[in-house]
């Protein structure tokens, strides 16, 4: 869990202090800088929300997810993020962890940071995007097989490491894009 925190915070930690930096010379209210907090705290754990439903209902049926259940119903949370950590990997078929969520989630961040006023959503938008590319990216570092595994599940779709290199490209070209639009609310 620890490494899930230094993987995740940096980025996110950077970007509210940058936003931040840039509403301190334009005047922004001080409610910016709370719901940008907000979201962006949010948003940073809630892709590990995937992990429940996979517990819960795609394989409700393994030791692990009973075990798992068990652990909640019995509010051992510290248990349930060490029985998380030693199974993550081994989830590859998650329903937010997909690139068919990704589309959905490349549109659906587009369309909150430019259509929007609320800083909480926009916060919460970027957090999840940015928490699923860093996933990516980290998975693409350490091995590319495990990230096809993973980002292609339940797919016919048999990209090449190449492929999925330029894929993570297109998806990173994203965020200072976004981050603009972030920035650019008052």
């Amino acid at each position: 869990m620890k490494q899930e925190l230094k993987n995740h915070l940096p980025p996110l930690i950077f970007i509210f202090l940058l936003s931040s930096l840039f509403w301190i010379f334009s005047g922004a209210p001080v409610l910016n800088f709370i719901l940008l907090f907000l979201g962006l705290s949010l948003g940073a754990f809630f892709l590990d929300t995937d992990h429940l439903l996979y517990w819960y209902f795609l394989k409700p049926e393994l030791g692990e997810s009973k075990n798992a259940r068990i652990l909640i119903s019995q509010k051992r949370y510290r248990d349930v993020l060490a029985h998380l950590a030693l199974y993550h990997k081994t989830h590859t078929s998650l329903i937010f962890h997909h690139f068919t969520f990704q589309v959905i989630l490349l549109i659906l961040t587009f369309f909150v940071l430019s259509s929007t006023y609320t800083i909480f959503g926009k916060g919460l938008c970027l957090s999840i995007y940015i928490h699923l590319l860093v996933d990516q990216i980290n998975d693409y570092k350490k091995d590319p097989a495990h990230l096809k595994v993973w980002l292609f599940a339940r797919s016919p779709l048999k990209p090449s490491t190449d492929w999925v290199k330029k894929y993570l490209i297109f998806y990173s070209a994203f965020v200072p894009f976004f981050f603009y639009l972030l920035v650019s609310t008052r």
